[in-house]
């Protein structure tokens, strides 16, 4: 089977993706494109790329027929404009979460993605880390009975984030950036979630770090089945020690079982009335974390990536696509706008704002 080639715009968060390129017997890293040229040479020097295939220029990208894929991974105020571009150049796209940050060019978004035919991937490498995918095998195959409830967190000490400068202007919101992580954890379960309520603050780490916007949330939702569920997410803070909770978990309530997949400790746990157990994937560490620590995962962009390719080479729509991810942001914006108003929202609203009411269907 022919190598897909790869093309990374944006080098900081894209980073991961270069290794799981790199990684892949699918894929060819083709090109790399970032505005910043000493990172490009960095990025070159550490992965024993040709300096050739770095670029400043996004046209010149566009323009390299090597490349059958763009990987997104620039700041989220400008995914919308790159997707478009992408798109028009006749390129199919995988873009990190969240994939837009706000609603203004989501239809837009839409119809050109319609238009070309070209396929569109959100990048929620969350779902590709091995805990929640074991997980999901649990869901999938009725092991934990009928849902009855979904509870999702993501609290993370992220000030170092803050270095970059573009995290501290409006334009960056950890409502999308970060907390959408266990909001789409709530969407794959729930996919018909119809109002949300909740509150935000900013705190004082996160005052003092110059953020603009809040980074502390407690959310509820309510899902047109009837079932509830609640998000919850910290990023100016230290975490618990992990050895007593996760950063990141998602906890199904089923009748006949309950699960919890966590982050990034690799673990997964189980119980139903019968018996119960403690799943470890310790040993997959080096291939989810190769690189500063646990900052980066490459190895879920691998798996996301592989799946993407097999999405490709079968005809099939990979998930999520446009349309799941545009109401997954119609949900953080119903979030945003609950935290200010004090009471709930409703999701369908909101997509009619944007006249984007025949993406109901999307979110049921």
């Amino acid at each position: 089977m022919k190598r897909l080639g790869l093309g990374v715009l944006g080098l900081g968060e894209g980073r991961s993706i270069i290794s799981a390129g790199l990684h892949s017997d699918r894929w060819q890293v083709a090109a790399l494109c970032d505005l910043n040229a000493e990172l490009g040479r960095e990025r070159c020097a550490e992965f024993g790329l040709d300096p050739t295939v770095f670029t400043t220029s996004l046209d010149a990208l566009l323009a390299n027929a090597a490349v059958d894929v763009v990987g997104i991974y620039t700041p989220d105020h400008l995914h919308a404009d790159h997707i478009l571009r992408c798109l028009r150049a006749g390129k199919h796209v995988v873009c990190t979460k969240p994939f837009l940050h706000d609603l203004s060019r989501a239809r837009e978004v839409l119809d050109t993605a319609r238009a070309t035919g070209k396929r569109v991937m959100v990048g929620q490498s969350s779902r590709f880390f091995a805990p929640f995918k074991r997980q999901r095998e649990h869901f999938a195959t009725g092991f934990l009975g009928e849902l009855n409830t979904v509870e999702a967190y993501y609290n993370a000490d992220h000030r170092w984030f803050l270095a970059k400068p573009w995290a501290r202007t409006d334009a960056f919101k950890w409502l999308y950036g970060g907390l959408s992580h266990p909001v789409d954890f709530i969407r794959w379960y729930l996919p018909d979630i119809e109002e949300v309520m909740g509150y935000s603050r900013l705190s004082e780490n996160g005052q003092a770090g110059g953020l603009a916007h809040d980074d502390t949330f407690h959310f509820i939702y309510k899902a047109k089945s009837g079932r509830i569920a609640r998000v919850s997410g910290t990023y100016s803070a230290p975490v618990t020690p992990t050895a007593r909770d996760s950063n990141m978990s998602c906890v199904l309530r089923g009748s006949l079982g309950a699960s919890q997949g966590d982050y990034y400790d690799l673990r997964y746990a189980w119980k139903t009335d019968a018996q119960s157990a403690v799943e470890t994937f310790e040993d997959e560490d080096a291939f989810f974390f190769r690189f500063g620590g646990h900052s980066h995962h490459a190895g879920e962009y691998q798996r996301y990536i592989e799946y993407f390719a097999d999405c490709l080479a079968q005809g099939t729509v990979p998930t999520p696509d446009p349309a799941e991810g545009i109401v997954t942001v119609a949900l953080m914006q119903a979030m945003e706008e609950a935290c200010t108003t004090g009471g709930p929202v409703k999701v369908r609203a909101v997509l009619a704002r944007y006249g984007l009411e025949d993406l109901v269907q999307a979110s049921s």
